[in-house]
């Protein structure tokens, strides 16, 4: 039984791939055939001796915690990734874009300044001539602004 899915001219090619393998190796003593000598051998390509190499190891699955030959007690779990915040962020991004274009600009400059640019309160009063508590109730605008659009759109 297959444990992945593979396609039937797929198992066709391993079939063959792995009696040519059989035959040749009884012919060359002493070291496995080439790639070359099996497409010889099965009239295939190399791309297709590869391939039905390929699918010589999809027909039974190790575990993921199955030590993986030629290494030192390393698994294949030890390759798996776990999960990138960076992908909530990308999300969270582009959920926020359409309420952040509808703030008015001077709005999303002070929110650029101060989250893309990491200024003060103060600083960014003193770059647009106006007082930090000004900055500070535009931001505090801003941010009801933009949850209510949010959970506006996802009701």
């Amino acid at each position: 039984m297959w444990t992945l899915h593979v396609p039937r001219r797929v198992q066709d090619l391993r079939n063959r791939v792995r009696h040519a393998a059989k035959e040749l190796s009884q012919t060359t003593p002493g070291r496995a055939p080439t790639v070359a000598e099996i497409a010889a051998h099965a009239q295939l390509t190399e791309d297709e001796v590869r391939t039905g190499t390929e699918a010589l190891e999809c027909f039974s699955a190790l575990s993921l915690e199955a030590e993986m030959p030629g290494t030192d007690g390393y698994a294949l779990q030890d390759a798996i990734g776990g999960p990138d915040p960076g992908y909530d962020t990308v999300v969270d991004r582009v959920a926020v874009r359409p309420c952040l274009e509808a703030l008015p600009e001077r709005e999303r400059l002070i929110l650029y300044l101060r989250f893309f640019k990491g200024m003060t309160q103060s600083g960014i009063a003193a770059q647009l001539g106006i007082s930090q508590m000004h900055v500070s109730r535009l931001l505090s605008s801003c941010f009801a602004q933009l949850r209510e659009e949010l959970r506006a759109e996802a009701c």
